[in-house]
């Protein structure tokens, strides 16, 4: 673009001015001028074409001209091709690199969003294993028991996930992850323990529960002989209980323990004395006939012998006596189960 300057005051410029006026004018942006476009022209065949344009002010009578060659326009148009076509690729490229960029994030974040789910149910196995042994139920330190919270996504303003903020978070999960496993094997070694030796107390009690006289010898019997002072057959106190029954009703071992005596006993006729290791005997006397020997063990509810009436008894009955360490105790609290007062003791 070529600017022309004309001077003022020639014959040739005041017809050009004459011209101008009735021409359409495109009204610029500079106060006070007129943007006159002339359109094209062309000398000859072979002369280039050209496209003038004149400013022309409203004060003064100078006009600026420029020439405008035809191969300028065509060279500005095709680099502003160019330029669009370039823009438009790159804009393609990046398009394509987001999503790439946004999928792998997302699948980042659906990683993470599982990976604190899965610390969310170990640290409630923990919260069960901890209730399970019977540990204090005390605020857990950020060492002791790391706290798992959602996972957060911010996002940039193209929509993707933040990669530092979520590369973070993901990295703190892992750490949680570590310090919350090893927290979990710990208390779980502890629970076996601990699990381990009330299962070894269990099945210490459940063998004292055996050895302690908890049944009725005969089944279903009825209480005629109170454990008491009486006067009939004679004045004494009763140190057992006699239980009715018939004649050759089978009698059972109340508690698992050893015979330590079988046979006749003065007034008790024929006797069997059974040690139960705890301190407990029982005795079972009036008996019409003996089915074990001494030193033999037995089970609980085991038969041991058939009742009777031998000895000091006016009938078929069997008397049965509770020995703790030495001392008669009342065996009517024993007869259907252990007193609670006993089993108050075992734990």
């Amino acid at each position: 673009m070529v600017p022309e300057k004309e001077p003022p005051g020639s014959g040739g410029q005041a017809s050009e001015l004459e011209a101008l006026r009735r021409v359409p004018r495109i009204r610029g942006f500079v106060p006070e001028l007129e943007i006159v476009v002339l359109g094209r022209r062309s000398k000859t065949a072979m002369t280039e074409d050209r496209y003038y344009v004149k400013i022309v002010p409203h004060r003064g009578d100078t006009i600026h001209r420029f020439v405008v060659r035809q191969r300028h326009v065509l060279t500005v148009a095709a680099v502003l091709l160019v330029a669009l076509a370039t823009a438009v690729a790159y804009g393609v490229v990046q398009y394509r690199h987001v999503r790439q960029e946004r999928a792998a994030l997302v699948r980042i974040a659906g990683q993470a969003e599982m990976l604190h789910r899965q610390l969310q149910h170990v640290q409630d196995e923990d919260q069960q294993i901890t209730q399970l042994i019977g540990a204090p139920n005390q605020k857990p330190t950020p060492a002791a028991r790391p706290q798992v919270k959602a996972p957060v996504k911010p996002v940039s303003w193209t929509g993707v996930p933040n990669v530092a903020s979520l590369a973070q978070h993901v990295a703190k999960l892992a750490a949680d992850s570590a310090a919350l496993a090893q927290h979990a094997d710990q208390e779980r070694t502890l629970a076996m323990r601990v699990l381990n030796l009330r299962q070894i107390h269990a099945l210490a009690v459940a063998r004292l529960v055996a050895f302690i006289p908890s049944i009725d010898p005969v089944n279903n019997a009825v209480v005629t002989g109170c454990f008491c002072y009486r006067t009939s057959p004679s004045v004494e106190f009763h140190e057992g209980v006699d239980l009715s029954a018939n004649y050759g009703d089978t009698v059972r071992a109340a508690a698992a323990g050893t015979i330590v005596a079988a046979g006749w006993d003065g007034e008790y006729g024929l006797k069997i004395d059974i040690d139960h290791g705890n301190g407990y005997h029982t005795w079972y006397a009036h008996l019409s006939r003996i089915d074990v020997s001494v030193g033999q063990r037995v089970y609980k509810g085991e038969a041991i012998a058939a009742v009777g009436a031998t000895g000091f008894a006016t009938g078929p009955h069997l008397h049965y006596q509770v020995m703790l360490d030495g001392t008669p105790v009342d065996p009517t609290p024993y007869l259907h189960g252990i007193p609670a007062s006993v089993i108050a003791a075992l734990r």
